[in-house]
């Protein structure tokens, strides 16, 4: 009753010391027209608040697939502030609990909504204990676009509904606007840090919000402009003194603070946000899960344990792949599949291939333990099973693990590749691929000229794919009690090992290594996958588990081959194609010849009979013969210019990145004339180092000693190139080992062509070519006398492939 006594005296007769009071607090000043103006004027404030708190669900609906998650949280917003204004005139005190306990129920209708949107099994009760303990770190490790689901909604609608239930209270109640868009603000603020560098700088939603707090601002400043106008006079002036200083105080920190923070967030406007994702780690695997590759020998000794039961809905008749890994790293010892597994929804993401079958199987785990989740190759829908996906290579994990029982449906996207395309397809290169070219350390030089062997031969991909496919099918017996294993020993010995001691025999786990392994040192991008082959509706047992290969083609993708010998073909020896030669002693140990073989005497024609007498028309035999040998010549001249022009063709057109990679070509050109071809995985470092030691080989067998470059023998500057003085070049190394001939120079010349294409000169072109022709001079000179001879009209560089 108080409190209503000032009001009814302020109605019934105005005042005249307090006009503005007079003019707003009662129903009589202005008619119907001012009443509704009033109540609108009043509703502007809540509604800036709701929109301001719905906001941050747009902005977090960016990472969202759908628009469920910017409904539910513009549904909270909304309740939250109502209630507030509902319940104004009880104490504050009980609005708390009011709007709590009407929280609660919002969100339980929020987790059903997303629970049959996502189509999850279970009971309520189950599904919303398991978001509520997992809510946090799945919707920081759910793979974008995140699924609307009840661990992936659950916090921002309850952010919502205490932003809107504090923003209101302190707003509405307490009269502090600017203070009540404080909640809102964080809230959109934390949409922004979660969504992070995943999206697009949200620009224009930042300035809806400004937007927002200046016309709650507005609409929310007391009418009459002067709040001191009805005070006495001896309190009317400190208090507008005081309110003109703390404006003015205000206004300079606003200032200050623009003027010290303006320069900085300006000069970060470009920086890429950070991602909270990698503070929170991925679902972890087991050791088993990570290199299932092991598994497959154990598989083979059980061949009738039953893994799943497969229900298939594809086009065409046939066997169906299952895929249950990929594994893209190799160490030298093991095969992983080194995913970052993502929480996912039902729909997974992925593009849509230009020519791909749909498969839609259900599958029934039976004897299958772990945690990997089979399906066909690419999966783009999983139905009854919460799964977790690494996109990079299709892998997909659930990661409650594998239960006998488990029944879901996965829809995959199946890709036919355009065969008619493989045989001129090559194979893509840079950073993108790097982590399925790599070949680590400690290669067993075997493996690597077994690779040179088989390249050597076949410049396309697609023929050494081929390639190591047919020799490993032609050479090596598929057995099903070989002990597990793919390290770099594993793979020596089955690939070298005697045929009487265990080797030369393998599951498809040695099979599927040493393919990939051996077509990695052959440069082409490689990677192991374990599955199943399930042939129609039924069970799919452990005898249906193998591994295979798969080669990367530009323009066509993945695609898998099978090195497994045919059934009933017998296996050819491995020596009968490819003999490892033994390390080439040094010379001290070479055995000296211990005797001087015998001559034997010419044959000396029986006296009274000359070689024509009886050997047809000798005339027509010697001019058969000189044309033979005129034709020879002038066949071996075109050779020798041929040569001659290739080389000048290669070290003096084009610009100097060019000119340098003609060089290089030159070299090794010649280390292949020599008998040592390199494969395409050495380095260029690696190469000069090869090439350094057969220079040094050779010239030790031939009795002399290596080449010293001019700097080793007079302590100066190696010989520049006129132009390199004159252009100033960068300076040459002032020393080289022995017999080095600038091929670490060479070397380095290259990697600069290949890395900063446009910095090198004319005088380094010229540089390369000099080290070039010297190393191939000195090379040629360690021959012996008809191999020189040989070496100078010999047709392979002028066919090898680069």
């Amino acid at each position: 009753m108080g409190r209503d006594r000032p009001m009814v005296t302020v109605t019934d007769r105005p005042d005249a010391t307090h006009p503005a009071r007079a003019r707003t607090d009662g129903p009589a000043g202005g008619g119907p027209g001012r009443a509704v103006a009033r109540v609108l004027r009043a509703a502007v404030v809540p509604a800036t608040l709701v929109a301001a708190v719905a906001l941050a669900g747009v902005v977090l609906d960016r990472v969202y697939a759908g628009d469920l998650l910017t409904r539910l949280v513009g549904g909270a917003a909304l309740a939250a502030v109502l209630v507030s204004v509902a319940a104004r005139r009880l104490p504050s005190w009980q609005v708390a609990p009011l709007s709590v306990a009407a929280m609660l129920g919002a969100t339980a209708c929020s987790v059903r909504l997303a629970a049959a949107h996502a189509d999850l099994p279970g009971g309520f009760l189950d599904v919303t204990a398991d978001a509520a303990g997992n809510a946090v770190p799945r919707l920081l490790t759910a793979m974008i676009p995140v699924e609307p689901a009840p661990d992936t909604v659950l916090v921002p609608v309850v952010a919502a509904w205490l932003a809107g239930l504090a923003g209101a209270e302190v707003a509405l109640r307490a009269g502090r606007v600017l203070l009540g868009f404080l909640p809102a603000t964080a809230l959109y603020a934390g949409a922004v840090y979660v969504v992070g560098p995943n999206a697009e700088p949200a620009v224009g939603s930042s300035v809806v919000l400004a937007g927002l707090v200046a016309l709650a601002l507005a609409a929310g400043r007391t009418p009459g402009g002067d709040p001191a106008a009805g005070l006495p006079p001896a309190v009317r002036g400190p208090v507008r003194v005081r309110a003109t200083v703390v404006s003015a105080a205000g206004v300079a920190v606003v200032v200050g603070s623009a003027a010290l923070l303006g320069p900085a967030l300006a000069g970060r406007i470009d920086d890429r946000p950070v991602d909270p994702r990698r503070y929170v780690p991925p679902p972890r695997v087991e050791s088993l899960d990570e290199n299932p590759l092991i598994r497959i020998s154990g598989w083979a000794l059980e061949p009738q344990q039953e893994l799943l039961d497969v229900s298939t809905r594809a086009p065409g008749d046939g066997p169906t792949t299952i895929r249950l890994a990929v594994l893209s790293d190799y160490d030298g010892v093991t095969w992983r599949v080194g995913a970052t597994y993502r929480t996912a929804g039902r729909v997974l993401p992925g593009g849509d291939p230009q020519a791909a079958d749909t498969v839609r199987q259900e599958i029934t785990v039976a004897g299958l333990t772990g945690r990997l989740l089979p399906a066909v190759a690419t999966p783009r829908t999983v139905d009854g099973a919460r799964v977790a996906y690494d996109p990079q290579s299709g892998t997909l994990i659930r990661p409650e693990g594998l239960t006998p029982g488990l029944t879901y449906t996965v829809t995959s996207v199946r890709e036919r590749p355009d065969v008619n395309l493989l045989a001129t397809a090559d194979v893509p290169a840079g950073a993108q691929v790097a982590r399925v070219l790599r070949v680590p350390d400690g290669t067993p030089e075997r493996l690597r000229r077994l690779a040179t062997h088989l390249a050597e031969e076949n410049g396309a991909p697609y023929a050494r794919a081929a390639a190591v496919e047919q020799f490993l099918a032609e050479h090596y017996r598929l057995v099903a009690d070989a002990p597990s294993g793919h390290a770099y020993p594993n793979l020596e010995f089955f690939l070298f090992g005697p045929r009487g001691g265990g080797g030369q025999r393998g599951t498809s786990e040695q099979f599927a290594a040493a393919f990939a392994v051996l077509g990695r040192l052959t440069g082409l991008p490689t990677r192991v996958v374990v599955g199943f082959t399930a042939r129609g509706d039924g069970p799919v047992r452990a005898a249906d588990a193998y591994a295979w290969p798969e080669v990367l083609f530009a323009g066509v993708g993945w695609v898998p081959f099978d090195p497994r010998p045919r059934p009933d073909t017998a296996p050819r020896p491995v020596e009968d194609d490819f003999r490892p030669a033994p390390p080439s002693p040094p010379p001290s140990e070479v055995p000296e010849p211990t005797g001087t073989p015998s001559a034997t005497p010419p044959a000396v024609a029986a006296p009274g009979r000359s070689t024509g007498e009886r050997g047809g028309p000798t005339p027509l035999l010697l001019g058969f013969g000189a044309g033979g040998l005129l034709l020879a010549g002038l066949v071996l001249a075109g050779l020798v210019g041929c040569r001659r022009a290739q080389t000048r063709a290669r070290l003096g057109r084009g610009d100097p990145g060019t000119r340098v990679g003609g060089a290089w070509r030159h070299t090794t050109d010649a280390l292949r004339l020599s008998g040592r071809p390199v494969g395409g995985d050495l380095s260029a470092t690696e190469v000069a180092d090869r090439a350094r030691r057969a220079l040094a080989e050779d010239t030790a067998r031939a009795g002399g000693s290596p080449p010293v470059p001019d700097t080793a023998r007079a302590g100066g500057s190696p010989p520049v190139p006129d132009t390199a003085r004159a252009g100033g070049s960068p300076p040459v190394p002032d020393t080289a080992p022995a017999g080095d001939l600038g091929l670490t120079e060479l070397a380095g010349l290259l990697n600069q062509a290949a890395f900063a294409p446009g910095t090198l000169t004319d005088a380094q072109a010229d540089r390369a070519g000099n080290i070039a022709v010297a190393y191939a001079t000195a090379l040629r000179a360690a021959r012996p006398g008809w191999r020189r001879l040989l070496w100078s009209v010999h047709p392979g560089p002028l066919r090898w492939t680069r």
